[in-house]
């Protein structure tokens, strides 16, 4: 069923990715075509007047992406996840003027809070900016549990996501399903339950949940909940967008494969979390397998680290390219 729902996807002539929140900022090492650093958008926009901190994006630890797909002369505006807080998606919207207004729907990708800490706010100004009309916002119910991380000093908490009530009321039309599905006339695919099929991918192995007793901690370390959002892009291919990884990038490209069939994968771009004591092991593995996807455009950002980052530039020359807050791809 989902492979049948990818391939009823529309071909889109392009698309272009703004990023409003991502934990590294870069705006003076040199990009490749079709890639825009932070400081000619601003000066673009003009919405950098002088040189000062305060006319210049805010890095962050999360992810947001905005992704425009065109079609002749239509758009479809998607906000894929929203940051950690308000705070980056507000002054980075507005320093990169991205267009809210047109966003016709919101995704996001899993239930952790620097993905969703700005979730209700991007909403808000989603709805606000199209003057109150309720903006599609995709999440899924397995998000909805309360979840910490094991330290050494005992058990984390973390923030737990906004509730569905919560973004109803910011403006939001919930959409709260498990199943994969097509969004905005079908220009975008959303992921189902991503398959674990590789044995070294094992998800996040510190994290826990909060039982149904309510007061014991139960494993959670496979994220059930995550997801992923593609696009078909003409004469290219399938350009995956995974926010975190947590299910494994292999994993998902090699869902992105089964699901696109016939269509080859071009680009994969979004946080890799390979990151961590627990999971900087299998960089090795995950990059050679990842050699095999035949990827053009490799896009790591958000959780993927610099050990990875760094594997990544020497086996992929030309196919890499790091990301920055504030950049735009054109594709």
């Amino acid at each position: 069923m989902t492979a049948a729902r990818a391939r009823d996807l529309v071909a889109l002539d392009a698309i272009e990715v703004n990023v409003l929140v991502d934990n590294v900022t870069d705006s003076l090492s040199t990009v490749p075509a079709g890639v825009t650093n932070e400081i000619p958008l601003l000066m673009r926009n003009g919405t950098l007047k002088i040189a000062a901190g305060e006319y210049r994006c805010c890095a962050f630890h999360g992810l947001s992406l905005v992704i425009t797909a065109r079609v002749g002369t239509d758009r479809q505006t998607l906000v894929f996840d929203a940051g950690p807080e308000a705070f980056a998606v507000t002054r980075n919207a507005a320093l990169l003027k991205l267009p809210f207004g047109d966003a016709g729907a919101v995704v996001l990708s899993h239930g952790h809070w620097d993905h969703a800490g700005g979730l209700a706010q991007a909403v808000k100004l989603a709805a606000d900016a199209s003057g109150g009309r309720r903006v599609e916002c995709h999440v899924n119910p397995d998000m909805f549990v309360t979840r910490a991380t094991t330290r050494s000093g005992g058990v984390l908490l973390q923030k737990p996501i906004p509730s569905p009530e919560e973004l109803a009321a910011a403006g939001a039309h919930v959409v709260n399903a498990r199943e994969a599905r097509l969004l905005l006339d079908r220009t975008f695919y959303l992921s189902g339950e991503i398959p674990r099929v590789t044995p070294y991918e094992r998800g996040m192995p510190t994290q826990v949940k909060l039982g149904a007793d309510g007061t014991t901690w139960e494993p959670d370390q496979w994220l059930i909940d995550e997801r992923y959002v593609a696009v078909h892009v003409k004469n290219k291919g399938a350009v995956v967008f995974t926010a975190c990884s947590h299910a494994g990038v292999v994993n998902v490209l090699t869902d992105a494969r089964n699901v696109f069939g016939d269509v080859p994968l071009y680009a994969v771009m979004g946080g890799f979390h390979l990151s961590g004591a627990e999971v900087e092991a299998i960089i090795p593995e995950t990059i050679d397998d990842m050699r095999g996807f035949g990827l053009t455009r490799i896009v790591p950002a958000h959780c993927t680290g610099w050990r990875a980052q760094h594997a990544m530039a020497a086996r992929f020359p030309g196919v890499f390219v790091p990301n920055s807050v504030g950049s735009s791809f054109y594709l």
